[in-house]
């Protein structure tokens, strides 16, 4: 199975991420999470030897997750600066590659299909062991965790409880009445493999309709909660799932890929206490609760930097 499913945003994001991010730009430029102690996201230059900087995405949840694991080395007491916001893959491996930035957390599978958009992914170990061996030398990526932001079929809390379908529910689950269900998502999801292509192929499924939308974003979402589709393309973490209550199908053959969020690192940066704090929150995070950390963010307001300290709190981790 290849990793179409990333190829339609550059760097693993539903186009709503623009939006939550300038919440969480704003919340940074107003003093708050960890803009303190932040530096220039696009300036170069290696920090001193004694400094961890931590990188993120232009986008809410990477800035949390940045926060994450940038505070958690700090409570191991390594030296910690950040760099957020930073646009592009391009820009962010390039500026691991030369030693700016010394951690970013990244997505497994969409790191692979940014090196080899056909690489087949077929377990998070194998796809872990692909990317390094694509990766800079200079760069590793230390353990996944069991976090995931990817594509996922989704029911309305309406159409699940009708069926009586569950969080433990799969798409195998569906199969007789997705003749009954409209489905929406973005154009390209009708017709890529790992979509209704896909869906077909591997689970049997055959919809009633498809409705095109948009890739996970605000007209997906309402579609779904107001019953226009019953079946939708959503993103694992995406905070709606909570708030509306649409129920997520599991992927047991694995149709969307993977993408483990997993920090990816300047080896000579970070020392193996450093790489250990890393290791520990991963083995922690799993997507349940970044789905719950990415509400308070994301809907509830909250600083990224204040979710992160209560939960690694929370997690025995500070």
């Amino acid at each position: 199975m290849t990793s179409n499913a990333h190829s339609s945003r550059s760097l693993r994001h539903h186009p709503g991420a623009a939006a939550v991010a300038l919440v969480a730009t704003a919340v940074l430029l107003a003093g708050c999470s960890s803009s303190d102690d932040t530096t220039d996201p696009l300036a170069e230059g290696k920090a001193d030897g004694s400094t961890v900087v931590v990188g993120s995405n232009n986008f809410a949840e990477s800035i949390l997750l940045a926060d994450i694991y940038g505070e958690a080395l700090k409570a191991k007491g390594v030296k910690v600066s950040y760099k957020p916001n930073i646009g592009s893959r391009e820009t962010t491996y390039g500026l691991l590659k030369n030693g700016s930035i010394t951690v970013l957390p990244e997505y497994n599978g969409s790191l692979l299909a940014y090196f080899d958009s056909k690489a087949e992914q077929k377990s998070t170990e194998a796809v872990n062991a692909a990317v390094k061996a694509k990766l800079d030398p200079k760069l590793t990526l230390l353990e996944s965790s069991a976090a995931e932001d990817k594509d996922s079929v989704a029911l309305n809390q309406e159409t699940a409880k009708k069926h009586n379908l569950t969080a433990e529910s799969t798409l195998d689950d569906i199969k007789d009445i997705a003749p009954q269900l409209v489905l929406g998502g973005s154009p390209e999801f009708q017709t890529r493999q790992q979509g209704m292509v896909g869906l077909e192929a591997l689970y049997g499924l055959k919809f009633k309709s498809f409705k095109a939308l948009d890739a996970g974003g605000p007209l997906t979402q309402a579609a779904l909660k107001k019953d226009t589709v019953q079946a939708a393309d959503i993103f694992t973490t995406d905070p709606t799932i909570n708030r509306d209550k649409f129920v997520v199908l599991k992927d047991p053959k694995n149709l969307f890929g993977f993408a483990n969020v997993t920090p990816l690192v300047y080896k000579s940066g970070l020392s193996k206490e450093g790489v250990d704090a890393l290791n520990a929150v991963s083995a922690k995070l799993d997507t349940k609760t970044l789905l719950e950390l990415d509400d308070q963010v994301q809907l509830q307001r909250k600083d990224p930097l204040d979710v992160a300290k209560a939960w690694l709190k929370s997690a025995g981790l500070s």
